[in-house]
Parts: C-alpha cells; structure tokens; sequence
C-alpha cells in the first residue's frame, strides 16, 4: 500500500469524524494521509481539510470527508476483494478505496472528469484502479460479479444491472431518491435481496448516459 504523510489539518479532520462515529481505524488512517488537495481546483485547497462537500466543476462535488468515511466504512464491514464505483468524480473517494481494496473500478459518465482523475491517481502511484468512461446506471458488466459496488451519486431508485452485478453475498452502498435521499445497504443471497436503511443524505443526481 503507497504509504502518505499527515499533517495538522489532517489530523484534526480525522478527531472530527472519530467525534462522528467513524471507528474503522484502517478508514481513518487513509484519510488522515491521503491529501485530499490534489482532488480539487486550488483556489479551494485551503478548504481541504474541512468536514464539507466542495465544488469541483461541471456541476459535480467533491463529497464531505464524513460522507466518504460513512460509505467506506460500510462497506469494510464486508470481505470485498474487489469493488466497483459509480461515479469517480474528482478520484477521492477512488484513491480512498484502492489504498483499502485489491481491486477498484470505477465508472465516470464525464470524460475531462475521468481524466483528470485517472492522472491524480497515477501520479498517487495508485495502480490497483480499472477506469471506465460510461453510464453509471449500467455498470461495468464485463468485470463482474463484484464483491461490493459503492455509488456516489443519488439513484431515482436502485438500478437493477448494478444489482445483477453484485456477486452471491455482495454489499452495495448508495443514496437513492430525488428531493429526499436516504443512504441504503444493500446485500445480494442469490436473487434474495436485503436492504437496510441509514440515514438522510444529499447527493448530487445519477445521471444517465455520459458526456464526451
């Protein structure tokens, strides 16, 4: 695992969401060392550190360190080798994910997005990431089953290829809804279908198709 340094905003951040509930000392560890500067435009890096969603063009978030904390350690709670991500914005949540996981593909519907993601993680000398420019709602069939699927944006309701692509036993993370979203787990046990509600969340919407 490529190992980064800490800094004081860092770890004040983590103090932050210990305070909130995030116990999983693996989750907390990478995010304390892994400089979330690099995944936004730098008028706003002075902001880094701060427990809240940032914008980062094309009309899309970087999402609140809590929120990605929340998320991960959800899914942590399960033996996931390998994971697929929906949605790889600005490559935080991505970059959190592979220091974590084996394997990590993600799907960006937003190809300057995607790009600029692809060269942040590489020049993090992350290389356990399969990157993939295309409709989040489909998927990415080919590379499935997977142990668990993360979604970082707001499904209208749970897209049905993402369940198909969750292997026996799997656990999907996502925000579903529109103008209220509630984060749910959900657990496949063959065409058994388990949901479990968390909590109220805010998300920007997952889109279909994908832009050039």
């Amino acid at each position: 695992m490529t190992a980064f340094s800490s800094s004081g905003p860092a770890r004040r951040l983590v103090s932050v969401l210990r305070q909130a509930g995030i116990t999983n000392t693996d989750v907390l560890s990478v995010i304390e060392t892994t400089p979330r500067q690099l995944f936004m435009p730098e008028s706003l890096a002075h902001k880094a550190y701060e427990n809240t969603a940032l914008p980062i063009g094309n009309g899309q978030t970087i999402s609140q360190p809590l929120m990605v904390a929340t998320m991960t350690q959800l899914l942590m709670q399960h033996e996931c080798k390998s994971v697929l991500e929906i949605g790889t914005g600005s490559g935080y949540q991505t970059a959190i994910l592979a220091q974590l996981i084996d394997k990590v593909f993600s799907v960006e519907r937003i190809a300057q997005l995607q790009y600029q993601a692809k060269r942040r993680l590489r020049n993090l000398d992350l290389h356990n990431v399969s990157m993939r420019h295309g409709d989040g709602w489909e998927g990415w069939r080919s590379k499935a089953p997977f142990d668990g699927i993360i979604v970082t944006a707001a499904a209208a309701q749970i897209p049905q290829a993402l369940v198909e692509q969750l292997a026996d036993g799997g656990v999907m993370i996502i925000p579903v809804g529109e103008q209220q979203q509630t984060l749910v787990v959900l657990r496949r046990f063959g065409e058994q279908i388990e949901q479990q509600r968390i909590g109220d969340v805010r998300f920007v919407p997952l889109v279909k198709g994908e832009l050039l």
